[in-house]
């Protein structure tokens, strides 16, 4: 084979084998030109999906990234606020503690107070009525003295008119007037009506 072929290559070539040649030639490279950009157009479709595969993956990578590095910073930051926020609360509720027992301190002493002035004023109702029973009690003794001395002294006068011989009779005339013994007189002032008897009376001079 290899003797004839180089037989054949020092054979002279006529125009027609030329001209053959060169367009068996020209169609070989252009479809090796196609083939070529057939495979060159291929390479690039498939490196542009590859790319748009890789593009999303490492979008979404940064993207997870990225909001991981958010979450983290606001975590710092909510972190801080809570502190802040836990010791500004922490204050209020040392100063609403502080007035609550400063309140109720007051409302103890204000109670004891009240206790005290109470006591004080049911001690002195009860001595101002323990006196006024006193006093009362003395009255109304010093009133039955007196009521039983002019009620002798009104008994004494009535058996002296007895013992003077005078004629009583035991009803009184309306028109007649006397004045009363200064025992009846005083009597009737103490607001306690003697009884009369038949000797304090004026007869009347036509009873039957």
């Amino acid at each position: 084979m290899p003797v004839k072929r180089r037989q054949q290559a020092s054979a002279p070539m006529t125009a027609e084998d030329q001209l053959l040649l060169l367009q068996s030639q020209a169609l070989a490279e252009e479809e090796a030109a196609k083939m070529k950009g057939e495979m060159l157009t291929r390479f690039l479709k498939d490196k542009l999906a590859k790319e748009e595969r890789n593009s999303t993956l490492n979008l979404h990578k940064i993207s997870t990234q990225w909001r991981a590095v958010l979450r983290e910073a606001k975590d710092k930051e909510l972190r801080k606020d809570i502190a802040i926020l836990s010791q500004t609360f922490a204050r209020v509720m040392d100063c609403k503690d502080s007035v609550i027992e400063s309140l109720v301190t007051d409302l103890e002493e204000a109670e004891a107070q009240h206790a005290r002035a109470l006591s004080s004023h049911l001690h002195n109702v009860d001595r101002l009525l323990q006196l006024q029973r006193c006093r009362l009690a003395c009255l109304e003794e010093g009133y039955d003295i007196q009521l039983e001395a002019l009620k002798a002294e009104f008994e004494t006068e009535r058996y002296q008119g007895w013992g003077g011989g005078q004629q009583r009779h035991p009803y009184v005339c309306p028109g007649a007037e006397r004045a009363h013994s200064p025992a009846q007189m005083a009597v009737a002032s103490l607001g306690t009506s003697p009884p009369l008897s038949h000797g304090a009376l004026t007869p009347c001079s036509a009873a039957p």
